[in-house]
């Protein structure tokens, strides 16, 4: 293998060691990380290969897992599915420019006044961060599918909690619901 087609990070296969991960990368010379350690390899020297699909784009290679990533990403948030963490339009009509009273059982202590957007929003976040939370879950390589059901039913039961602010949600559909 050409050493200039190795960039740092890049999976390769070695005849003897099996798959192993570019660490760095010198003139004549590569630092691969093997499951049994790292080996300084000449890459011109041994039938080095690509141990992941590869593309290449106006003369630079890359793995096609990155060209991929790059573009899911780009595309959900073209598409809307990645959303700003301020929006609350999902805030029904009544609540907006609400506020939420704190107010401690100590009359001494001041109560707290907090508008119902930026609570809104805090709600919104975690029901985005549980759904990539469960998307992350289901597609871990190292889970067993009872590991997957487990945490899965742990989530479950948090969206369950949240039920209770479901009466802040315009649309029924962007509630919480136990079973999601």
């Amino acid at each position: 293998m050409n050493p200039e087609t190795l960039h740092v990070g890049m999976k390769v296969r070695h005849p003897e060691y099996g798959v192993g991960t570019v660490k760095s990368i010198s003139e004549h010379f590569a630092d691969i990380r093997f499951d049994e350690g790292i080996k300084t390899i000449a890459p011109h020297q041994v039938d080095l290969q690509p141990a992941e699909p590869q593309a290449e784009i106006t003369g630079i290679s890359v793995p096609l897992s990155v060209i991929i990533g790059e573009t899911v990403a780009t595309l959900a948030k073209e598409l809307g599915f990645e959303k700003d963490d301020s929006f609350v339009e999902e805030l029904g009509a009544r609540w907006q420019k609400g506020t939420m009273l704190l107010k401690p059982a100590d009359a001494s202590l001041q109560p707290k006044e907090i508008p119902l957007e930026t609570f809104f929003h805090k709600i919104v976040m975690m029901r985005n961060n549980f759904r990539v939370l469960e998307q992350k879950i289901n597609g871990h390589p190292q889970l067993s599918d009872a590991e997957k059901v487990e945490m899965q039913q742990y989530i479950s039961r948090c969206y369950g909690s949240m039920t209770t602010f479901n009466i802040l949600f315009k649309r029924e559909r962007d509630q919480f619901k136990s079973g999601m």
